[in-house]
């Protein structure tokens, strides 16, 4: 019997097994790659290019940081050339949607990209409010650091020389008593100053006068080393009117209509300029070198005092920068007086502050001024009183006796630099220029009033005053057994020491350079307050693009505002306060109505000219 081999398929069965089992195969393959495809292109048609749609069809909002300089996140290029260099002018990409244009951000190199086709649906309504500022292409202008004048540009109004240049033409009329054509001369500095006492340098000396801000800042501008010609790219706007020079001309026997007459003109010349439109005058500054009371008329009464400039609408936009701010409206800066130094070079500052520290001070303290006996609040005679019987204290007055004495900058600056403390209470009104004299001197200034420099001239002075001052109320003199000489003899020899040198490190801050050249490294007050107003428009544009209101700013507290650190927004009750509180009429200040005080101000003029 044979053995029975092993089962195995027929072939013709294993070949049609073999053939069902391939042809299975090459479905499910054939199924899986049309399946693949579909997704594929189902992905790129539907998903990817509605998403695309939806990001890149409007413009992402604007970062913006009110503590840096500008910088933009996340923003889609948009435009379909390269964007160059913004020193040389940025390029704008245009929105085919709104048919504006929008400064595109500021890249070295940007590939071209082509824009998506534009989709319907609606945008959201942080896209919608997004505006196209025409500042941003200066603000922009920080970014580029390679750009030496990158968000620092000023343009300058190509004024009608009646609101300047024709002043000067007729200097002998810009003062009543005083013959302002040569004080006018050397670019505003005035005649230069001899050196026979050795009181000054040889150099950089003039007979400035104390009202020629005007036309000294008007020509530091023309040598400022940011001015542009693109005023889209300007960080601020200058107008060059000699606001100062206009109403001293006029203060005295004309009516209001001739004493607004320039005013009117100007901000009607203003508005009607494009420039005028980007901020409605926000990003405008100008300069007057008198006290604000000048151009505070509170009526259109003929009797009343200056004229209305500062309440015009459109000038409460500008910010103007005066000798005297007032502590209670907020577009007005205080900047110094100007001094009898206007140095060429850094040497000539360096050289003067080394020798008011190496100089020997035999005085304790020292006063240059006259009585004020028409004023019951002043304290000035108490003052004057308490030197006269101190052994310790210098005493020049400036009355009838004295008075070419007292008016001679040689005696003046050697009085400040023979002492330790300078006694500087108000004037006419709360500020004198006095005070700018003595710290150039060196001397350590004693205020007695916060509104003499404390809330006026921060932008120039440490806002800690007891680093570089003494505070004695007037109230304390007023009791009549406060001793100014005990006061400032308890200060230690070491704290003098470290005050003075607070004093002298400030002075470049306080000069006025001559404005024929330009400092090479330090920074002057013209300086100083350039770099102010640029930041003051720099912080606005930036609360407008982030949408910042300041709803609960109070501008009869201007003065406080003035006092706050970076960043801080918030007033509150200050132990200064009693300094400013306004009678309950709104019209006054602490010496009576402004008019008044400007009007007292004209008079101690009048009696310094004659």
């Amino acid at each position: 019997m044979r053995r029975r081999s092993p089962a195995t398929p027929p072939v013709d069965h294993m070949e049609k097994g073999l053939g069902r089992n391939q042809h299975s195969r090459i479905c499910l393959l054939a199924s899986l790659t049309a399946f693949f495809w579909f997704f594929l292109m189902y992905f790129h048609f539907v998903v990817l290019r509605g998403s695309n749609a939806d990001h890149t069809s409007p413009l992402n909002p604007i970062s913006v940081s009110t503590n840096s300089p500008l910088t933009i996140i996340s923003r889609p290029i948009t435009t379909s050339r390269p964007i160059t260099n913004i020193h040389h002018g940025p390029e704008l990409s245009v929105d085919n949607n709104t048919q504006s244009t929008y400064p595109g951000p500021n890249y070295a190199q940007a590939t071209p990209v082509s824009r998506p086709a534009p989709t319907s649906r609606p945008q959201s309504s942080s896209h919608r409010e997004l505006k196209n500022y025409p500042f941003m292409r200066a603000l922009r202008t920080i970014q580029n650091k390679s750009d030496p004048c990158g968000g620092k540009y000023i343009y300058v109004h190509d004024l009608p020389p009646k609101f300047n240049e024709d002043m000067l033409k007729e200097c002998r009329s810009l003062s009543l008593w005083t013959n302002m054509c040569k004080f006018t001369s050397n670019a505003g500095l005035g005649p230069p100053l001899e050196n026979v006492e050795g009181v000054f340098s040889n150099t950089g000396w003039y007979a400035t006068n104390q009202f020629a801000v005007d036309v000294i800042f008007g020509n530091r501008m023309k040598q400022y080393e940011c001015l542009t010609n693109d005023s889209s790219l300007a960080a601020a706007i200058f107008v060059p009117f000699y606001a100062g020079f206009d109403i001293a001309r006029y203060l005295w026997g004309y009516n209001i209509s001739r004493r607004d007459a320039a005013s009117l003109d100007l901000v009607n010349w203003l508005m009607k300029r494009p420039e005028w439109s980007i901020m409605g005058g926000k990003d405008h500054f100008l300069v007057a070198g008198r006290i604000t009371w000048d151009f505070r008329r509170l009526s259109d009464e003929e009797s009343d005092w200056g004229n209305k400039l500062l309440f015009l609408p459109a000038a409460k936009n500008m910010s103007m920068l005066v000798v005297e701010s007032s502590p209670w409206n907020a577009n007005d800066f205080g900047i110094p007086y100007p001094t009898y130094f206007h140095p060429a070079k850094d040497a000539e500052v360096f050289i003067w502050q080394d020798r008011m520290r190496k100089l020997e001070r035999k005085w304790l303290f020292c006063f240059a001024g006259a009585p004020r006996p028409d004023n019951p609040k002043s304290i000035r005679g108490q003052i004057i009183d308490q030197c006269k019987k101190s052994k310790v204290c210098k005493l020049l007055e400036c009355d009838f006796g004295e008075k070419s004495k007292c008016h001679s900058p040689s005696s003046i600056m050697q009085m400040f630099q023979s002492s330790l403390f300078c006694l500087q209470p108000q004037g006419d009104s709360y500020t004198r220029r006095s005070a700018f004299d003595s710290m150039l001197a060196g001397c350590i200034p004693v205020f007695f009033h916060p509104g003499s420099a404390y809330t006026q001239y921060t932008w120039h002075l440490p806002k800690n005053y007891s680093k570089y001052s003494v505070l004695i109320t007037e109230n304390d003199v007023r009791t009549k057994n406060f001793s100014i000489e005990q006061r400032l003899s308890q200060i230690s020899p070491d704290q003098v020491k470290i005050m003075r040198e607070e004093v002298i490190n400030i002075i470049p801050r306080l000069i006025y350079a001559d404005p024929r050249s330009k400092l090479e490294t330090l920074k002057d007050a013209f300086d100083v307050s350039v770099q102010a107003i640029i930041d003051k428009v720099t912080k606005l544009r930036r609360d407008i693009i982030e949408g910042h209101h300041d709803d609960n700013f109070i501008e009869e507290l201007s003065w406080k505002y003035a006092l706050l650190d970076e960043g801080e927004r918030e007033v509150g009750p200050h132990e200064w306060d009693p300094f400013f509180s306004k009678p309950k009429n709104g019209n006054a200040e602490s010496n009576g109505s402004s008019a008044e005080v400007a009007k007292s101000s004209w008079k101690n003029e009048q009696r310094e000219g004659s």
